[in-house]
Formats: C-alpha cells, sequence, structure tokens
C-alpha cells in the first residue's frame, strides 16, 4: 500500500492559509451565524444588504453622525406613522394603507420619505420583530430613493434606562428567546479559528431580580443585556433613531419642544442621545428626556380638548425653527383619531393602533408636496359616512386635517 501514515503527511503549505478564499472563512461564518440569528429572532425576515447613506446636509465632519438626520427638505410624499408598541399586525396594516408596502410586507413607497414618531417598545409582543421589519424596509425603501426615519419616544429612553414597566409578558418571552439565539450564535462563533471571541452581552447581569416572578427572571435579564447602553439592540437599532426632527414646515418629536430645547440645539439634542444610547455618556439619558416636561414626555400640546393645550406655547416655539409651521407628536392618544389643534400648529398622531394600547384603527398622515396634510384611516366607521355621501371609498379613505374635525375627500392609498 501507498497511503502515508499520519506522521508522514505532508505540512500544508503556508501559502494556503494566506489564500483571500481561506482569510475570508472566518468573516463568512461570522456573517452567516449573524443572518442565521436575525432569522431566527426576526420571525423569518432575511435582511438585504444595507445601502450606503449619504451624509444628511447637516451633518459636521464626524463619520458617527453620518447616517443621523435633523433637518430634511420637503420631500414629494411624507407619511408619518403614530406609536406602534409592539403590535407588528397593525404596523404593517398602518404601512399597506399608506401604499408604502405590498401583502408581503415588501417596499412598495418607492421615493416616499415615512418617519415613524417612536414608541416601538412596550405594550407589546412583537417589538423585536417590529425593530427587524423596519430595518428591512429601511434597506428596501433606500434602493428606491425612499428613505425610513425611526424616532424616539418614551419607552426607548426608558428601556435603555433598565425602566421595564410597560414590558408585557410576550415582550420578555420574545427576549428571553433572542437571548437564547445570540448566545448559540456567540458559542458558534467561539469555534471559529480566526474570530474573536465575542464578547458576552449577559456578563455582570445578574439572574434574579427582586420584586419579579421567578418566571420572568430570563426575559428581564436578557431585556437589560439587549437594550443597556450599547447593548447588541440598542446599538443596533435604537442608536439610529433620531429624537428631533424637522422635514420641510414640519418639526417632528415624540412628545413636543419647549423654547429651553430650541435653544440648547436640535441637532446637539440628536447626537447626545445617540452617543447615550451607543454607551458614550453613562446609564441614565440626558436630563432633557426625562420628568413631565422632556421631549419625549411633554404633553402641553397633546391634550385632545383644545382649550388644554397652550397654543402661545407652541406658537414661540416654532417662531425659534427656521420655516416651521406645525408640530407633530405622538405620546398622547387621541382616542377620535389624528387631529390638529391650535390652527393646525399642534397635530397629534397617536391613536392608539396596539392592541396593547386603545386597539385603536391604523391612520397614517400623509403630506404630497406643499398640499395640506390629509388622514389616511382604516376605520370603517368614517367609511359608512363617507357612503353616505355617495364618495367611492374602495381604494381608501382620507381626510383633510382641519381644526376640529375633518373634512372627508377621496384618496387613492
Amino acid at each position: 500500500m501507498n497511503e502515508r501514515s499520519p506522521s508522514e503527511k505532508q505540512p500544508i503549505p503556508m501559502e494556503y492559509f494566506e489564500d483571500p478564499i481561506c482569510t475570508d472563512v472566518p468573516n463568512l461564518v461570522s456573517s452567516f451565524v449573524d443572518s442565521f440569528v436575525d432569522f431566527s429572532v426576526s420571525g423569518g425576515l432575511f435582511l438585504p444588504p444595507a445601502s450606503p447613506v449619504p451624509a444628511p446636509q447637516d451633518a459636521p465632519a464626524n463619520p458617527s453622525s453620518s447616517q443621523l438626520h435633523t433637518w430634511l427638505p420637503s420631500p414629494d410624499r411624507l407619511i408619518a406613522v403614530g406609536d406602534l408598541h409592539g403590535d407588528l399586525s397593525k404596523s404593517k396594516e398602518a404601512l399597506r394603507l399608506a401604499g408604502l408596502i405590498d401583502g408581503s410586507g415588501r417596499w412598495i413607497g418607492g421615493s416616499a420619505t415615512v418617519v415613524q414618531i417612536g414608541d416601538v417598545l412596550d405594550r407589546g409582543g412583537d417589538e423585536l420583530k417590529i425593530l427587524y421589519f423596519l430595518e428591512k424596509l429601511k434597506r428596501e425603501a433606500a434602493k428606491d430613493g425612499g428613505m425610513i426615519i425611526t424616532m424616539n419616544g418614551n419607552h426607548e429612553i426608558m428601556n435603555v434606562e433598565g425602566d421595564f414597566r410597560y414590558v408585557t409578558k410576550e415582550g420578555l418571552e420574545e427576549f428571553r428567546a433572542w437571548g437564547d439565539w445570540f448566545s448559540v450564535g456567540n458559542k458558534m462563533k467561539a469555534h471559529c479559528v480566526g474570530l474573536e471571541t465575542p464578547k458576552d452581552p449577559f456578563e455582570g447581569i445578574p439572574t434574579a431580580f427582586r420584586g419579579v416572578k421567578e418566571e420572568f427572571h430570563p426575559g428581564f435579564r436578557a431585556r437589560i443585556a439587549a437594550l443597556h447602553p450599547n447593548g447588541p439592540i440598542s446599538g443596533r437599532f435604537l442608536s439610529q433613531n433620531t429624537t428631533v426632527l424637522v422635514v420641510g414646515e414640519s418639526v417632528f418629536v415624540h412628545g413636543g419642544l419647549l423654547p429651553g430645547h430650541v435653544s440648547y440645539g436640535l441637532q446637539r439634542i440628536n447626537e447626545e442621545v445617540r452617543d447615550w444610547i451607543k454607551g458614550l455618556s453613562g446609564k441614565f439619558a440626558p436630563d432633557y428626556c426625562r420628568r413631565s416636561n422632556a421631549i419625549v414626555w411633554l404633553r402641553k400640546f397633546s391634550d385632545e380638548s383644545a382649550t388644554n393645550c397652550d397654543c402661545s406655547l407652541l406658537k414661540h416655539v416654532l417662531d425659534t425653527i427656521p420655516g416651521a409651521k406645525r408640530m407633530i407628536m405622538g405620546h398622547t392618544i387621541q382616542m377620535a383619531g389624528i387631529n390638529g389643534v391650535c390652527n393646525n400648529q399642534a397635530i397629534r398622531i397617536d391613536v392608539g393602533m396596539s392592541k396593547g394600547c386603545a386597539d385603536g384603527f391604523p391612520e397614517v398622515l400623509e403630506f404630497i408636496g406643499n398640499s395640506p396634510p390629509r388622514i389616511l384611516t382604516s376605520n370603517p366607521y368614517m367609511k359608512q359616512s363617507m357612503n353616505s355621501l355617495n364618495v367611492d371609498t374602495k381604494d381608501g379613505l382620507g381626510l383633510l386635517l382641519h381644526e376640529h374635525g375633518q373634512k372627508q375627500v377621496e384618496v387613492k392609498a
């Protein structure tokens, strides 16, 4: 027999290890593992490759702010979406209502700009699935010249700080499952020669929590690991969020702005909150994101009764922001649907659509060029009202926004 014994086998030449195909293997393994974990956690999504994102016009010469927008010109079509609170089904319904996705969840919105005003987290069990779904749409939209901008709400801030008062049992289970899959992925990477040993996100996090039922301890632990400053989920998804955004004549903010916020600097606020989420500035959010008068908590312009809204203060704030004519806010549920007060200088778009909130009918706000904003709604009662006026509603329902009510118009949505 001509077969050599193991001791007689020739050594593998060094040229083999220097071949680019071989040196790329660890990175390919890492990419495969990440895709495997994403697919398992997201409910079966394959994220398309990310397209290069051009630096915003207002960005300083700082690579870390290349994807952070504070000021944008008016697009041809702008859609504003309110609080989603862990309800993936209602989130998709709102996006379909605006003609942004098809029945399979693929982006069909073309070059439209979409602003989701925060509060993806809490009150529901699909929080991670929504984060992944929005990330998928961001990448799909970018290829068509569209843009999806996600914002921080008070619930994003609370969760990064470790405040889980509004977490549901289903939400804890979703994060527990994430923790299991993420740990499996890290173990797979640890067995690959050439890859740096992954950091354990659970390191230093206790396994038990006083005042929490034992059955929920794994979910709490995983949620802390995922969402603490610079955690795998907060750093990956939430650090992309803006906290204040000006698009043309519209100022977007989850709760509201006060004069002190504007004088402090809108771009500065966005950068500081982003840096905090990335783990660069301590455990707690900046003061302007905490307490009742904070940017993400303010309700001075959101009371359902127009007489309880401080219209003079709102006008003063808008006058200090160049070109601003209106402030668009979420945070406070509007049981009557999207509406405007203070001569439409305050537009409130949180309709409590999540089953974990008011289980409201999905609605979105639409701007076409310089035309007045209009409401797209799935409310069948409004459709019945339109039918009594002999208006065709088969393609959707549009309501022109005006003070103390809505004017019905036909809309292709």
